[in-house]
């Protein structure tokens, strides 16, 4: 019994980890896509170094995942868990490498440049940070309903993402002395697309928790599935 409460314990602890990186990934990120857009290079250069902060937490995640797997003799529901647990804290060191990739943008932009940032870069840090809040809560709780539904509305952020290449490749083609800049704000939007594509791989995690299966979450695919096996 002591065993079954302690391990109890220790995930629970884990998972409250999880969430704290996550918070820290969700905040670097606002923080990255606002410097950027005001400009503000200190703030830029701040969100840069505290990206060893987010590194340093994953590691220690990881760490005490390790030691809880080799040491308190998980079952395999656990062992789901645990192994989810693992995969979702790599998916939130990445999403920070894409936080502190925007930051080193506006860095190397500069103090002075004449391209103004599209402004659809701050729907789209909101819309991502708010979609990955919302799904480390349903990883905490095994939600695999809201887990099906939150990627989604990754559709509206790849909508965003377009307008801001249609928007910046007019910009180019009209002058090109701003293509390399054009550029680095287009990869900002990207870093920003591909955030809210890891969500999709945290509520896959979820899923693979609440049914021990793991496969893409891709409505299409089940469609698609489906129709096979009608027809044979």
């Amino acid at each position: 019994m002591g065993t079954r409460l302690e391990l109890d314990r220790q995930i629970e602890e884990l998972r409250d980890e999880v969430i704290i990186l996550g918070s820290m990934v969700e905040q670097a990120t606002l923080d990255a896509v606002a410097s950027l857009l005001n400009r503000d290079l200190a703030e830029s250069k701040r969100v840069y170094l505290e990206d060893e902060k987010i590194n340093k937490k994953r590691f220690d995640i990881e760490n005490r995942t390790l030691i809880c797997i080799a040491t308190q003799h998980p079952l395999a529901t656990d062992l789901r868990v645990l192994a989810s647990i693992l995969e979702v804290i790599t998916e939130l060191e990445r999403m920070g490498d894409y936080a502190k990739g925007i930051a080193r943008i506006n860095i190397n932009l500069g103090e002075e440049h004449p391209l103004k940032p599209p402004h659809e870069l701050d729907e789209m840090s909101r819309l991502a940070t708010d979609m990955l809040h919302r799904s480390l809560e349903a990883f905490v709780t095994v939600d695999k309903k809201a887990a099906k539904k939150i990627p989604k509305e990754d559709d509206k952020i790849d909508e965003l993402y377009k307008r801001v290449e249609r928007s910046l490749l007019d910009k180019m083609i009209a002058d090109s002395n701003i293509v390399d800049k054009a550029n680095h704000l287009n990869w900002a939007a990207h870093n920003l697309e591909r955030l809210a594509d890891r969500v999709t791989n945290i509520c896959e995690r979820t899923r693979f928790m609440a049914t021990g299966k793991l496969k893409e979450m891709d409505d299409s695919d089940d469609e698609f599935d489906q129709l096979l096996l009608s027809s044979n």
